[in-house]
Protein backbone atom coordinates (compact mmCIF):
# COMPACT_ATOMS: atom_id res chain seq x y z
CA UNK A 1 0.00 0.00 0.00
CA UNK A 2 3.05 2.17 0.78
CA UNK A 3 4.79 1.88 -2.60
CA UNK A 4 0.94 2.37 -4.10
CA UNK A 5 0.63 5.79 -2.19
CA UNK A 6 1.30 8.42 -4.58
CA UNK A 7 -0.24 6.36 -7.36
CA UNK A 8 -3.86 6.10 -5.77
CA UNK A 9 -3.46 9.92 -5.03
CA UNK A 10 -2.69 10.87 -8.36
CA UNK A 11 -5.37 8.26 -9.94
CA UNK A 12 -7.70 8.99 -7.67
CA UNK A 13 -8.25 5.34 -7.38
CA UNK A 14 -7.08 2.60 -5.74
CA UNK A 15 -5.40 0.39 -8.18
CA UNK A 16 -7.05 -3.02 -9.11
CA UNK A 17 -4.34 -5.32 -7.80
CA UNK A 18 -4.81 -3.69 -4.61
CA UNK A 19 -8.08 -4.24 -4.61
CA UNK A 20 -7.44 -7.96 -5.64
CA UNK A 21 -4.81 -8.45 -3.05
CA UNK A 22 -7.36 -6.96 -0.09
CA UNK A 23 -10.17 -9.05 -1.10
CA UNK A 24 -7.73 -12.11 -1.44
CA UNK A 25 -7.32 -11.56 2.42
CA UNK A 26 -11.11 -10.27 3.26
CA UNK A 27 -10.03 -6.65 4.16
CA UNK A 28 -13.59 -5.55 2.62
CA UNK A 29 -15.19 -8.36 4.98
CA UNK A 30 -13.96 -7.49 8.51
CA UNK A 31 -16.92 -6.49 9.79
CA UNK A 32 -19.49 -9.18 8.24
CA UNK A 33 -20.99 -12.18 10.05
CA UNK A 34 -19.16 -15.06 10.09
CA UNK A 35 -21.92 -17.12 9.11
CA UNK A 36 -21.62 -15.08 5.84
CA UNK A 37 -17.83 -16.10 5.35
CA UNK A 38 -16.70 -12.58 7.05
CA UNK A 39 -14.38 -11.71 9.77
CA UNK A 40 -16.96 -10.20 12.26
CA UNK A 41 -14.03 -8.56 14.15
CA UNK A 42 -14.73 -6.91 17.14
CA UNK A 43 -14.64 -3.33 17.56
CA UNK A 44 -11.03 -3.06 18.95
CA UNK A 45 -8.98 -5.47 16.59
CA UNK A 46 -11.46 -3.62 13.36
CA UNK A 47 -9.89 0.12 14.53
CA UNK A 48 -6.22 -1.33 15.22
CA UNK A 49 -6.33 -2.74 11.99
CA UNK A 50 -7.82 0.08 9.65
CA UNK A 51 -5.21 2.38 11.86
CA UNK A 52 -2.82 -0.25 10.53
CA UNK A 53 -3.18 0.25 7.10
CA UNK A 54 -3.50 3.88 7.71
CA UNK A 55 -0.17 3.90 8.08
CA UNK A 56 0.81 2.54 4.29
CA UNK A 57 -1.89 4.66 2.52
CA UNK A 58 -4.71 6.86 4.75
CA UNK A 59 -7.68 6.36 1.41
CA UNK A 60 -6.89 2.58 1.47
CA UNK A 61 -7.51 2.33 5.29
CA UNK A 62 -10.93 5.21 4.98
CA UNK A 63 -12.32 2.79 2.04
CA UNK A 64 -11.79 -0.17 4.12
CA UNK A 65 -13.74 1.09 7.25
CA UNK A 66 -16.36 2.83 5.22
CA UNK A 67 -17.27 -0.33 3.33
CA UNK A 68 -16.87 -2.33 6.12
CA UNK A 69 -19.40 -0.48 8.32
CA UNK A 70 -21.89 -0.80 5.27
CA UNK A 71 -21.27 -4.30 4.94
CA UNK A 72 -23.12 -4.64 8.74
CA UNK A 73 -26.10 -4.33 6.63
CA UNK A 74 -25.50 -8.26 6.24
CA UNK A 75 -27.36 -8.31 10.06
CA UNK A 76 -30.45 -6.41 9.29
CA UNK A 77 -31.96 -8.37 6.16
CA UNK A 78 -33.26 -12.19 5.86
CA UNK A 79 -30.23 -14.53 5.13
CA UNK A 80 -31.14 -15.27 1.73
CA UNK A 81 -30.70 -11.66 1.23
CA UNK A 82 -27.63 -11.12 2.40
CA UNK A 83 -26.16 -14.37 0.95
CA UNK A 84 -27.22 -12.82 -2.65
CA UNK A 85 -25.21 -9.31 -1.71
CA UNK A 86 -22.74 -11.14 -0.09
CA UNK A 87 -21.97 -14.37 -1.32
CA UNK A 88 -19.80 -12.85 -3.76
CA UNK A 89 -16.40 -12.59 -2.49
CA UNK A 90 -15.82 -9.81 -3.96
CA UNK A 91 -18.79 -8.05 -2.94
CA UNK A 92 -18.42 -4.20 -1.74
CA UNK A 93 -21.29 -2.37 -0.49
CA UNK A 94 -20.79 1.53 -0.51
CA UNK A 95 -22.74 4.34 0.55
CA UNK A 96 -22.77 8.17 1.45
CA UNK A 97 -25.59 10.46 2.59
CA UNK A 98 -28.52 11.75 0.04
CA UNK A 99 -30.85 14.63 1.44
CA UNK A 100 -33.72 15.23 -0.64
CA UNK A 101 -34.03 11.58 -1.57
CA UNK A 102 -37.42 9.28 -1.14
CA UNK A 103 -38.86 5.95 -1.46
CA UNK A 104 -42.44 5.53 -2.05
CA UNK A 105 -44.51 2.88 -1.41
CA UNK A 106 -45.09 0.66 -3.99
CA UNK A 107 -46.37 -3.23 -4.39
CA UNK A 108 -43.88 -5.48 -2.56
CA UNK A 109 -41.50 -2.28 -2.43
CA UNK A 110 -40.40 0.80 -3.01
CA UNK A 111 -39.88 3.36 -5.74
CA UNK A 112 -36.33 5.28 -4.98
CA UNK A 113 -35.19 8.44 -6.69
CA UNK A 114 -32.15 10.14 -4.72
CA UNK A 115 -28.59 11.54 -5.83
CA UNK A 116 -26.12 10.81 -2.16
CA UNK A 117 -22.61 11.62 -2.12
CA UNK A 118 -19.48 11.27 -0.17
CA UNK A 119 -19.44 7.55 -1.43
CA UNK A 120 -16.31 6.20 -0.56
CA UNK A 121 -15.16 3.38 -2.17
CA UNK A 122 -18.03 3.74 -4.93
CA UNK A 123 -16.21 2.94 -7.72
CA UNK A 124 -15.16 -0.57 -6.26
CA UNK A 125 -18.58 -0.61 -4.90
CA UNK A 126 -20.93 -4.32 -6.18
CA UNK A 127 -23.81 -2.47 -4.37
CA UNK A 128 -24.82 0.63 -3.20
CA UNK A 129 -27.10 2.27 -0.14
CA UNK A 130 -29.30 5.04 -0.18
CA UNK A 131 -31.26 6.14 3.16
CA UNK A 132 -34.48 7.56 2.21
CA UNK A 133 -37.73 9.16 3.94
CA UNK A 134 -40.70 6.58 3.13
CA UNK A 135 -43.57 8.15 1.96
CA UNK A 136 -47.36 6.86 1.03
CA UNK A 137 -48.43 6.49 -2.74
CA UNK A 138 -50.39 9.68 -2.09
CA UNK A 139 -47.38 11.51 -1.21
CA UNK A 140 -48.20 11.69 2.68
CA UNK A 141 -44.97 10.59 4.97
CA UNK A 142 -45.42 7.27 6.37
CA UNK A 143 -44.93 7.60 10.22
CA UNK A 144 -43.82 5.51 13.04
CA UNK A 145 -46.20 4.57 15.47
CA UNK A 146 -44.13 7.66 17.72
CA UNK A 147 -44.99 9.63 14.76
CA UNK A 148 -41.61 10.54 13.80
CA UNK A 149 -41.18 10.14 9.81
CA UNK A 150 -40.26 6.90 8.95
CA UNK A 151 -36.84 6.03 6.85
CA UNK A 152 -34.98 2.83 5.53
CA UNK A 153 -31.73 2.06 4.07
CA UNK A 154 -32.59 0.72 0.01
CA UNK A 155 -30.15 -1.37 -1.04
CA UNK A 156 -29.23 -2.00 -4.43
CA UNK A 157 -26.91 -3.27 -7.24
CA UNK A 158 -24.26 -0.56 -8.18
CA UNK A 159 -24.95 -1.53 -12.03
CA UNK A 160 -28.29 0.61 -11.63
CA UNK A 161 -26.98 3.55 -10.27
CA UNK A 162 -25.57 6.49 -11.91
CA UNK A 163 -22.18 8.22 -10.49
CA UNK A 164 -20.60 11.08 -11.20
CA UNK A 165 -17.43 12.08 -11.01
CA UNK A 166 -17.19 14.75 -8.07
CA UNK A 167 -14.01 13.68 -6.05
CA UNK A 168 -11.35 16.25 -7.01
CA UNK A 169 -10.07 17.46 -3.97
CA UNK A 170 -6.86 17.97 -1.61
CA UNK A 171 -6.67 14.93 0.49
CA UNK A 172 -8.00 11.16 0.72
CA UNK A 173 -8.05 11.74 -3.38
CA UNK A 174 -7.73 7.78 -3.05
CA UNK A 175 -10.96 7.36 -1.72
CA UNK A 176 -12.74 8.29 -4.61
CA UNK A 177 -16.00 9.11 -2.81
CA UNK A 178 -18.06 10.39 -5.60
CA UNK A 179 -22.01 10.81 -5.87
CA UNK A 180 -24.31 8.15 -7.37
CA UNK A 181 -27.86 8.53 -8.46
CA UNK A 182 -30.94 6.23 -9.49
CA UNK A 183 -34.40 7.13 -10.91
CA UNK A 184 -37.58 5.69 -9.95
CA UNK A 185 -35.98 2.67 -9.05
CA UNK A 186 -37.71 -0.36 -7.64
CA UNK A 187 -36.59 -1.88 -4.54
CA UNK A 188 -38.33 -4.88 -3.06
CA UNK A 189 -39.00 -4.46 0.51
CA UNK A 190 -36.49 -7.22 2.08
CA UNK A 191 -33.64 -5.06 0.41
CA UNK A 192 -34.60 -2.70 2.80
CA UNK A 193 -33.39 -2.12 6.29
CA UNK A 194 -33.75 0.11 9.26
CA UNK A 195 -30.30 0.76 10.06
CA UNK A 196 -29.29 0.17 13.49
CA UNK A 197 -33.21 -1.10 14.47
CA UNK A 198 -32.76 -4.08 17.40
CA UNK A 199 -36.13 -5.44 16.13
CA UNK A 200 -34.83 -5.93 12.64
CA UNK A 201 -31.28 -7.55 13.72
CA UNK A 202 -31.01 -11.27 12.82
CA UNK A 203 -27.17 -11.87 14.09
CA UNK A 204 -26.71 -12.96 17.80
CA UNK A 205 -22.93 -11.65 17.64
CA UNK A 206 -21.91 -8.90 20.05
CA UNK A 207 -21.20 -6.83 17.39
CA UNK A 208 -24.41 -6.20 15.90
CA UNK A 209 -25.53 -4.54 18.99
CA UNK A 210 -23.09 -1.53 18.63
CA UNK A 211 -24.74 0.65 15.78
CA UNK A 212 -23.19 1.54 12.51
CA UNK A 213 -21.93 4.78 13.01
CA UNK A 214 -19.53 3.94 16.48
CA UNK A 215 -17.79 1.43 13.82
CA UNK A 216 -17.50 4.34 11.70
CA UNK A 217 -16.31 6.90 13.98
CA UNK A 218 -13.66 4.57 15.38
CA UNK A 219 -12.04 3.28 12.22
CA UNK A 220 -12.27 7.19 11.09
CA UNK A 221 -10.53 7.73 14.41
CA UNK A 222 -7.73 5.34 13.87
CA UNK A 223 -7.19 6.73 10.47
CA UNK A 224 -6.59 10.07 11.49
CA UNK A 225 -4.36 8.40 14.73
CA UNK A 226 -2.27 7.01 11.48
CA UNK A 227 -2.06 10.10 10.08
CA UNK A 228 -1.16 12.45 12.43
CA UNK A 229 1.70 10.24 13.97
CA UNK A 230 2.89 10.10 10.61
CA UNK A 231 3.25 13.59 10.26
CA UNK A 232 4.80 13.98 13.71
CA UNK A 233 7.30 11.32 12.84
CA UNK A 234 8.19 12.73 9.19
CA UNK A 235 8.48 16.50 11.91
CA UNK A 236 11.38 14.74 14.20
CA UNK A 237 13.13 13.27 11.17
CA UNK A 238 13.09 16.74 9.43
CA UNK A 239 13.74 18.69 12.97
CA UNK A 240 17.22 16.72 13.19
CA UNK A 241 18.57 18.35 10.46
CA UNK A 242 17.34 21.70 9.21
CA UNK A 243 18.41 24.62 9.92
CA UNK A 244 15.86 27.66 9.18
CA UNK A 245 17.03 30.36 7.56
CA UNK A 246 18.12 33.48 9.71
CA UNK A 247 18.93 30.34 12.61
CA UNK A 248 22.20 28.90 13.65
CA UNK A 249 20.72 25.86 15.06
CA UNK A 250 18.51 23.06 14.19
CA UNK A 251 14.58 22.43 15.06
CA UNK A 252 15.24 19.83 17.44
CA UNK A 253 17.45 22.23 19.07
CA UNK A 254 15.03 24.98 20.15
CA UNK A 255 13.56 24.60 22.95
CA UNK A 256 10.02 25.92 21.43
CA UNK A 257 10.12 22.78 19.16
CA UNK A 258 10.97 20.42 21.79
CA UNK A 259 8.01 21.67 23.75
CA UNK A 260 5.49 21.35 20.55
CA UNK A 261 7.00 17.93 19.90
CA UNK A 262 6.21 16.90 23.40
CA UNK A 263 2.84 18.24 23.44
CA UNK A 264 2.02 16.02 20.60
CA UNK A 265 3.08 13.07 21.29
CA UNK A 266 1.19 13.43 24.41
CA UNK A 267 -1.84 14.31 22.40
CA UNK A 268 -1.71 11.33 20.26
CA UNK A 269 -0.93 8.45 22.60
CA UNK A 270 -3.60 10.20 25.19
CA UNK A 271 -6.37 10.15 22.92
CA UNK A 272 -5.52 6.43 21.23
CA UNK A 273 -5.45 4.95 24.75
CA UNK A 274 -8.73 6.78 25.64
CA UNK A 275 -10.26 5.31 22.02
CA UNK A 276 -8.98 1.59 22.63
CA UNK A 277 -9.43 1.44 26.48
CA UNK A 278 -13.37 2.21 26.09
CA UNK A 279 -14.04 0.44 23.22
CA UNK A 280 -12.26 -2.73 24.85
CA UNK A 281 -14.04 -2.16 28.25
CA UNK A 282 -17.40 -1.49 26.47
CA UNK A 283 -16.73 -4.24 24.07
CA UNK A 284 -16.08 -6.39 27.09
CA UNK A 285 -19.72 -5.35 28.87
CA UNK A 286 -21.19 -5.83 25.77
CA UNK A 287 -19.92 -9.90 25.23
CA UNK A 288 -21.71 -10.17 29.44
CA UNK A 289 -24.64 -7.99 29.00
CA UNK A 290 -25.65 -8.66 25.29
CA UNK A 291 -26.59 -4.59 25.43
CA UNK A 292 -24.89 -1.37 24.36
CA UNK A 293 -26.49 1.59 27.00
CA UNK A 294 -26.48 4.93 25.23
CA UNK A 295 -23.91 6.25 27.76
CA UNK A 296 -21.93 3.22 26.40
CA UNK A 297 -22.47 4.78 22.46
CA UNK A 298 -21.89 8.30 24.00
CA UNK A 299 -18.46 7.12 25.58
CA UNK A 300 -17.25 5.77 21.85
CA UNK A 301 -18.25 8.96 19.93
CA UNK A 302 -17.11 10.81 22.84
CA UNK A 303 -13.23 8.96 22.75
CA UNK A 304 -13.57 8.90 18.51
CA UNK A 305 -14.22 12.87 18.22
CA UNK A 306 -11.58 13.57 20.52
CA UNK A 307 -9.14 11.21 18.72
CA UNK A 308 -9.56 12.97 15.36
CA UNK A 309 -9.49 16.20 16.60
CA UNK A 310 -6.14 15.44 18.15
CA UNK A 311 -4.91 13.96 15.37
CA UNK A 312 -5.67 17.16 13.31
CA UNK A 313 -4.93 19.68 15.94
CA UNK A 314 -1.31 17.48 16.07
CA UNK A 315 -0.98 17.98 12.01
CA UNK A 316 -1.27 21.74 12.37
CA UNK A 317 1.18 21.73 14.68
CA UNK A 318 4.31 20.42 12.12
CA UNK A 319 2.58 21.64 9.19
CA UNK A 320 3.61 25.11 10.35
CA UNK A 321 6.70 23.97 12.49
CA UNK A 322 8.14 22.64 9.68
CA UNK A 323 8.08 26.17 7.54
CA UNK A 324 8.33 26.15 3.56
CA UNK A 325 9.55 22.70 3.85
CA UNK A 326 5.27 21.62 4.15
CA UNK A 327 4.23 23.36 1.12
CA UNK A 328 6.29 20.96 -1.03
CA UNK A 329 5.36 17.34 -2.50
Amino acid sequence: MAAAADQIDRERRIPEPLIDALHDAGFFRLLLPRSFDGGELDPVTFTLVIEEIARGDASTAWVLCQTAGCSMTAAYVPPDVARDIFGDRRAVMAWGPGPGSRAVVADGGYRVTGTWSFASGGRHATWFGGYCPIYEADGAPRRRPDGSHESRTMLFPASRAQMTDVWRVIGLRGTASDSYSVSDLFVPKAYSMARDDASERRQPGALYCFPIVNLFASGFAGVALAIARACLDDFVALARDKTPRGMSRTLRESAAVQGQVGQCEARLRSSRMLLLQSLETIWRDVGSQGVLSLDQRVTIRLAATNAIQNAKEVVDVVYHAAGGTSVFQ
